[in-house]
């Protein structure tokens, strides 16, 4: 069977009408940017420059300054390393001055423009209420009802990563327990690097200049809500020569012993970063920044497997080496800039895969290179109109091999896992990644509007995996008797080469209705090419509302529609296993160790197909939220959030030519093994209600505490998962497999003198729910996924964890001063301090001995030593 994927007329018709009407937009708002330039023109205007300073009348540099109109800032920039800063031609009118900077009060300065120039301001800087200025940044204490100013957002600058314990630099890591599983979607959490959606996970944590989660929920410009995605801003080139080294190391000599390792396995990790930035020549509209690294490291996983023989109990190496270099050259003229990034980026791992019931001989090696190449474009083209362009190319070559070749896999269900890998693969990624967004600000109303192509990608897969074969049992005793329940096979030409094309586009208003009001209203589209539906329209509405004089009160809420997209990895096994060249076949109650003993030959044998769904369309979830916002003191706010999110039409996988009810004996079709159908017939309906408090929590403490009360139903675990039976798909719903109905978070500051600086994380939430399965294969469909009669899936519960990581720090200066001159800075970083045994993984196959007990831990104390120089 053959499965022809086309893009029909109508579509055309209707992505050339959404193209044209795009083009009528921008090319509308250029025309009123030509009328207002014009008219700007005749009016007077003057440039804005001053000076920003602390009590000691030392600049401050880097620091942000805003020039704002009425209730929105119209221009923004930062002072230079000589404290000053210059807006030109600004138009006649009154503006706000406002400054800010990281441990110091907010300056704000009223200005008059008229047709001469305003002197020089000086801004002089106050120091904040904290004994220290290095403190996370926690906002400036104050609600707003600004679409993107709600308290419970997550901004993390570069100064604030610094003082938080981070292990091997790894911030994704850090700050994905704040998303939300419910809104990240079937891909994962959506990474958006300077404006692009991005895979990138590896950027250096010395280029990263701000991170922000749960910014402006309901945006139509992104695809995902708040909590489901990370923007990540990068730096820029510096006018003056600045730069960093950074030395981590981490040893198992300072580390505390796994609960499931009989020794300390010898694990040690080194790290080395370095960042440069400055001017290319003379002047400041050309600069430069350099970035690279390299790490290597010893990772050892626990073996804690049951083998013919007994217990297997033993550590085993999983080595690794990663090295990153990018480059970026900037050239800003008046308020435009014009950025170019190239990036190198080479990732090997050995002996990966295994650890738990899978033995050390069942390991595979990968390899992972990339280069990409970004650019963008800032255009302020007058003073009410922006527009911005991003485009990234990108190639990817990705390559894993078994470490045993020549060896069938042999799998003994939550028991041991043996024999070769069988995971011999190789990929290419060839994308094309494009965003252009254009605001116009139109006195109480900011229209956006924008296209962006999150990928055009032409992929390539050579699977070469099963050669050999798997053979699975159920138990130790099965396999003891040369009894397994299935084998599975592949043969032929697994090479397939397909294009993936994403494209979305949006419109968006942001309404200033009163001085206490806004609302914004939005419309997002989403299309696919592998997915025949075509009326992917997203609304989007968000409002923010301060009643009362005080306005320390804010009602904030939304709703909106949020559309799923399809991975790369499926659309590929549903070419290849429609493809005559190759086949896959599943055997079950085969003979051991010859599967073909007594059967027809490989040639003959039925064989397995995929297929996407007659109804198949694109996952949608609604989601809606509303918060109450208070400011407690000058420094603190508290929110409350009800957040409901309902899931509709999402991805599973089922087998439409299982054996039926009530024998479960046959196959519908004998001329046919699986028959695996891609269906949107998944659903999902969560609740959730959430806490956040944000500010100076006491003298000394400044950060963000979060909890979460929720509950998430489904019944689904994504595109690949199968239902325990296939004509019963219903019978499915339960908890989520992700559900955990308490979850506390909290990140901050702790500054009580010079020699006791603490950053600190915590985190906690309850037991996550797993299922009971019998260990057998009692429907004869080859997967051994099924449930005692009338036992729900997730019925069965893991334990809570709790962890709390601690970093100290200590600057010293080495020159003229930390802010000017050289200056070291020692860490001294601490990971699951108290060393708390948390449980992830249990087991709750009733054949295995091990049935109800857990098998795996997440890592003991861990000790980090760095230290970073800075000049």
């Amino acid at each position: 069977m053959k499965v022809h994927i086309y893009l029909n007329r109508g579509f055309t018709q209707r992505a050339l009408g959404c193209a044209g009407l795009w083009a009528v937009l921008v090319s509308y708002g250029f025309r009123q940017t030509a009328e207002s330039f014009l008219l700007a023109s005749s009016q007077p205007s003057a440039s804005i420059a001053g000076t920003v300073v602390d009590p000691s009348e030392a600049v401050v540099s880097g620091a942000s300054v805003a020039l704002a109109s009425g209730n929105r800032d119209i221009l923004q920039t930062s002072t230079d390393v000589k404290g000053e800063f210059c807006f030109d031609a600004v138009p006649s009118g009154h503006y706000a001055l406002r400054v800010e900077y990281p441990g110091f009060k907010t300056q704000q300065t009223r200005l008059n423009v008229g047709k001469r120039a305003p002197s020089a301001v000086r801004v002089v800087l106050a120091i904040a209420d904290l004994q220290e200025s290095v403190n996370v940044d926690s906002g400036d204490g104050r609600v707003s009802t600004e679409p993107g100013e709600n308290i419970d957002v997550v901004r993390i600058t570069s100064n604030d990563l610094e003082n938080l314990p981070m292990r091997d630099r790894d911030y994704l890591g850090v700050l994905s327990e704040l998303l939300d599983p419910v809104s990240t979607g079937s891909g994962g959490a959506t990474i958006i690097v300077d404006g692009l959606p991005s895979d990138d996970h590896n950027i250096p944590l010395s280029e990263i200049e701000e991170i922000r989660i749960n910014k402006n929920p309901y945006s139509a410009e992104f695809a995902r809500p708040g909590k489901g995605r990370i923007e990540i801003i990068t730096k820029s080139g510096s006018s003056k020569y600045h730069g960093s080294l950074y030395l981590g190391f981490r040893d198992y000599r300072l580390d505390a012993r796994n609960a499931f390792a009989i020794l300390r396995p010898p694990e040690r990790r080194r790290q080395f970063e370095g960042h440069l930035s400055g001017p290319v020549h003379k002047g400041k509209k050309n600069t430069f920044s350099l970035t690279a690294s390299h790490s290597q490291d010893d990772p050892q996983t626990s073996i804690y497997a049951l083998g013919p023989s007994g217990p297997i109990r033993e550590n085993a190496n999983q080595g690794q080496t990663t090295d990153y270099f990018t480059a970026q050259y900037t050239r800003r003229v008046d308020k435009n800039s014009l950025s170019f990034r190239y990036s190198d980026y080479n990732w090997a791992r050995t002996n990966q895969g295994i650890g738990v019931f899978v033995l050390p001989e069942a390991g595979f090696d990968s390899k992972v290179r990339y280069h990409q190449l970004f650019s963008s474009y800032r255009a302020v083209i007058n003073p009410t109109l922006l527009n911005e362009f991003f485009v990234r190319v990108r190639t990817e070559d990705s390559i894993t091999r078994s470490r045993l070749s020549g060896v069938p896999k042999v799998v003994v269900l939550d028991a041991f896992t043996g024999g070769g890998a069988q995971a011999d693969a190789r990929g290419t990624d060839n994308r094309f990644e494009f965003t252009d967004v254009l605001s116009w600000s139109l006195g109480r109303h900011v229209l956006k509007t924008g296209i962006n192509i999150p990928s055009f990608s032409r992929l390539g897969s050579n699977d070469l995996s099963n050669a050999n074969g798997t053979f699975t049992f159920s138990s130790l005793e099965d396999y003891l008797n040369n009894r397994p329940f299935s084998f599975l096979k592949q043969s032929g030409d697994g090479h397939v080469v397909y294009w993936q094309k994403e494209v979305s586009g949006f419109v968006q208003d942001e309404m200033r209705l009163r001085h206490n009001l806004s609302v914004v209203l939005g419309l997002r589209y989403d299309w696919q090419n592998y997915l025949k539906d075509y009326k992917n329209l997203g609304p989007r509405l968000s409002f923010a509302f301060a009643p009362g004089k005080s306005q320390k009160t804010v009602l904030r809420g939304g709703a909106g529609v949020f559309y799923d997209m399809m991975g790369a990895a499926v659309i590929g096994d549903i070419l290849r296993l429609n493809d005559s060249r190759f086949r896959q076949i599943l055997l079950t109650d085969p003979n051991y160790p010859n599967p073909f003993s007594g059967v027809p030959s490989f040639t003959h044998t039925p064989f397995n197909i995929a297929r996407f769904g007659p109804t198949l369309r694109s996952p949608y979830t609604f989601q809606y939220s509303f918060g109450v916002e208070r400011q407690l003191r000058k420094s603190l706010t508290l929110t409350g959030t009800y957040v409901a999110t309902r899931g509709v039409d999402l991805f599973r996988s089922r087998d439409v030519n299982a054996p039926g009810p009530p024998s479960y004996l046959a196959r519908p079709d004998p001329a046919l093994g699986v028959f695996r159908q891609i269906e949107s017939s998944g659903g999902l309906k969560s609740r959730a209600l959430e806490t956040t408090l944000r500010g100076n929590m006491t003298r000394f403490f400044t950060g963000m505490a979060v909890y979460r009360f929720g509950r998430a139903m489904n019944d689904t675990d994504g595109i690949g998962s199968f239902p325990a039976n296939n004509w019963n798909p219903r019978g499915e719903w339960s908890r989520a497999s992700f559900d955990s109905r308490h979850f506390v978070y909290l990140y901050g500051t702790l500054n009580v003198g010079k020699l006791f600086k603490f950053g600190a994380i915590f985190s906690a939430n309850s037991g996550r729910p797993y299922s009971m399965t019998t260990g057998l294969d009692d429907n004869n469909d080859g997967v051994a996924n099924d449930r005692p009669p009338g036992v729900p899936r997730n019925s069965l519960q893991g334990t809570g964890t709790a962890t709390l990581n601690l970093r100290w720090s200590r600057e010293f200066p080495l020159l003229s001063g930390i802010k000017e001159g050289l200056g070291l800075v020692a860490n001294v970083d601490a990971f699951n301090l108290f060393n708390r045994v948390n449980y992830t993984t249990f087991v709750g196959d009733l054949s295995s001995p091990f049935f109800g007990d857990p098998v795996a831990a997440a890592a003991a104390r861990r000790l980090q030593l760095s230290l970073v120089l800075k000049f």
